[in-house]
């Protein structure tokens, strides 16, 4: 299931990053033909999106690769440092985005309206089926490049909407006001996100897992004991992994560990590491949890 998870995010992300690197030559061309500073700069940050997008592309393909003596629990972890960086950018982008969108309401310019909706339209395509193409997923890393295209998919929108009632009204102020609701929007789940993230990488217990539930299902098979030492982690939020101490007087080991190997199973944690201990073995090991 962890394998599909990854071959389903590289996917998404190389779609996000080819229907972005196609829309930034429509930009720069839409841009140069008319004569707009606003659309080339636009363009120029969508040059660096698709760069950011390029590196995440690389880690999700290289966090696929099998454990070694390096890394022996794998490389899944590489799909989160493109998480740390796409959402570094969108951190930084859309808090310049508020920066001069305030300036924009202090002194605001006029906009070629008739122009911009074509232009927003092709943006709210091109960048909504990449976001519909991302949405699919669920993975740290697909979250980061889903906020990523809706900020861009967004911005379009405001762009759209503005050009409109600018054909109508005389009121260029809407633009940078749509433009902070939009990156506050941002904003927020950017910080949710590498809040998520940060978790992961400080190795709590991932919150779809309840503990508890989990030891009441070990305690409940005949030749278990008592369970302790119970440590559930996550490699990169889809592939879950445990290790626990097993109190137990059989000497059918392996049928046991079995019967917890299809728990764990239940709870998508796909590595258990299983210590088997007869009663009275004093566990160097053991930790005490509230």
């Amino acid at each position: 299931m962890a394998n599909n998870h990854s071959h389903d995010a590289e996917k998404s992300i190389s779609t996000a990053f080819w229907l972005n690197a196609v829309f930034v030559v429509i930009e720069a061309v839409g841009g140069l033909l008319t004569n707009s500073i606003a659309i080339l700069s636009d363009a120029l940050h969508d040059f660096g999106d698709t760069l950011s997008l390029a590196l995440s592309w690389f880690l999700q393909k290289k966090s696929k690769k099998a454990a070694d003596s390096k890394y022996t629990y794998g490389y899944k972890r590489f799909s989160l440092l493109g998480t740390v960086f796409l959402s570094g950018v969108l951190f930084i982008s859309s808090a310049w985005v508020i920066y001069a969108a305030i300036g924009r309401i202090c002194s605001p310019s006029e906009v070629d309206a008739k122009g911009m909706v074509w232009l927003a339209i092709v943006g709210v395509v091109i960048n909504g089926a990449a976001a519909l193409r991302v949405n699919r997923g669920h993975s740290l890393s697909e979250r980061a490049v889903f906020l990523h295209i809706m900020e861009d998919v967004l911005g379009w929108v405001a762009v759209l909407v503005t050009a409109i009632v600018m054909i109508f009204f005389d009121v260029p102020i809407l633009d940078p006001i749509l433009s902070i609701v939009i990156s506050v929007w941002v904003l927020f789940n950017v910080i949710r996100n590498m809040r998520d993230t940060g978790i992961v990488f400080l190795q709590a217990t991932p919150k779809d897992i309840p503990v508890d539930k989990l030891k009441e299902q070990i305690l409940e098979l005949p030749d278990v004991e008592s369970v302790h030492d119970v440590h559930i982690w996550s490699l990169d939020g889809d592939s879950h992994v445990m290790s626990l101490h097993v109190v137990s007087f059989t000497f059918k080991t392996q049928s046991l560990k079995q019967q917890i190997y299809d728990i764990a199973s239940q709870y998508h944690i796909s590595h258990v590491t299983v210590d088997i201990e007869k009663p009275g073995t004093n566990c160097t090991y053991k930790t005490t949890h509230k």
